[in-house]
């Protein structure tokens, strides 16, 4: 389909990207930034009308839904929620450095979305367990939860990188990081916004759970591991506002919360539950 060449073609975009962000943080060549930039814009809006034409088409194929119905849509999905968040970050801190962590995030679920042999593209009907109204706002909220903690992931990787560099200003490279104290503070502060968009994602949830199934929790895999990925942002706030823990610590915490996001979305949907037609 239509829908699916563009978006094949998008993560080729994407991939130029993250090239000419790390030219630039190589180089120190602000002009290989706004390359990187420009091409990241193409790749926004190119992929946000792919999305729209996906969902254009299942109308015309007499299925019509929002396009998060399956493993190949929530990638493509997440993958358009990273950039656009990654967008919003450049523009208010108007510092690029971010991108060269934060655009292989979305190149590789891009690929592995085309790519991957096992991922069905095809525009398929819904499942009885998804016809529901709350299917968009359970999925944006999720998955604007899950890209925000993919941000955090890349900080806090700049944050280490910077840390462990120490004082080298002779490093181009490290000389266009952001102070590790800002990069702390924006760590917090995508995190706060992940944690709430994950909230409302559970507490969507769950009242589609209980619509769908008539409980509101079951302890399925996907209910399970979305508790202990909330838990544990939930213990990086707590040690943040009341510990006063800051740094390394976060750091580390942030990394291992966003595995736990991987594990969420990809690892359980090879576990038996409810959640299962999400592999498909």
């Amino acid at each position: 389909m239509l829908n699916s060449t563009i978006l094949s073609y998008i993560t080729f975009v994407y991939f130029g990207a993250f090239f000419f962000y790390l030219c630039m943080m190589i180089m120190g060549k602000s002009a290989f930034g706004k390359v990187a930039t420009l091409f990241c814009l193409i790749g926004f809006v190119g992929q946000a009308l792919a999305i729209g034409l996906r969902w254009y088409e299942s109308y015309k194929l007499g299925i019509g839904h929002a396009p998060f119905s399956n493993m190949y849509e929530s990638l493509i999905f997440f993958s358009w929620t990273i950039i656009l968040l990654y967008l919003i970050i450049e523009w208010r801190t108007k510092n690029k450095t971010l991108g060269v962590f934060v655009s292989p995030l979305a190149f590789l679920a891009l690929a592995y979305a085309s790519f991957s042999p096992s991922i069905n593209s095809r525009i398929q009907p819904l499942v009885p367990a998804l016809k529901s109204n709350w299917l968009i706002s359970h999925v944006i909220t999720c998955f604007f939860g899950y890209a925000a903690f993919g941000i955090s992931f890349g900080l806090s990787l700049m944050y280490l990188i910077k840390r462990m560099g120490g004082d080298r200003p002779q490093n181009a490279f490290l000389k266009l990081l952001p102070t590790a104290g800002i990069l702390d503070d924006l760590n917090y502060q995508v995190v706060v916004i992940g944690f709430l968009m994950l909230t409302l994602g559970i507490i969507t949830g769950s009242v589609w759970a209980h619509s769908a199934w008539g409980s509101y929790w079951s302890w399925d895999p996907k209910e399970t591991w979305s508790l202990i990925t909330w838990l544990v942002y939930a213990l990086v706030l707590h040690s943040r506002m009341v510990r006063g823990w800051r740094g390394k610590r976060m750091a580390f915490l942030c990394i291992v919360g966003f595995c736990c996001v991987l594990f969420t979305y990809f690892g359980v949907n090879y576990l038996a539950g409810l959640h299962s037609y999400a592999k498909s």
